[in-house]
């Protein structure tokens, strides 16, 4: 694996670092919803202040988004994005890429949308990781302005 410098591995990943700060947004996006208030409401959004919007629903519109760009990943992408999760969360090092990403290509199936959905602080351990590669999405939106 070559070196970006003496300390940081380089991006050994098929999905693209701008694709990984996506799904950041979006993770925090979705995990700042709150559990469902009045359920049962039948008011229109301007009568209880748009409160809803920050409700987390069945038909939540990030979480729907999440789950769209998620099943439009390659099954590489997908695999490359849970690897980053577990590497974020404290399963091993930047340096343990490829024994992870064996793992998580054994652990595949056809769930990983709802498995990524379901982690807690997915968008942590997304900026975690790219930050083992000496990556971060404030670097990436800088190059692109």
């Amino acid at each position: 694996m070559k070196k970006v410098d003496d300390d940081l591995p380089a991006w050994p990943l098929t999905i693209p670092p701008e694709k990984v700060c996506f799904f950041i947004m979006k993770a925090r996006q979705f995990d700042g919803k709150d559990a469902w208030s009045n359920e049962g409401s039948s008011s229109n959004p301007s009568d209880d202040a748009m409160i809803d919007v920050l409700e987390d629903g069945a038909d939540d519109p990030v979480q729907e988004e999440i789950r769209s760009a998620i099943w439009a990943l390659s099954i590489d992408e997908q695999i490359d994005l849970v690897t980053l999760v577990w590497l974020g969360r404290g399963d091993g090092t930047a340096l343990d890429w490829q024994e992870v990403r064996d793992t998580a290509t054994e652990a595949h199936n056809g769930r990983t949308a709802d498995y990524l959905i379901g982690t807690p602080l997915l968008g942590d351990y997304l900026e975690e990781a790219l930050s083992m590669f000496g990556q971060s999405c404030q670097a990436l939106e800088s190059s692109h302005l």
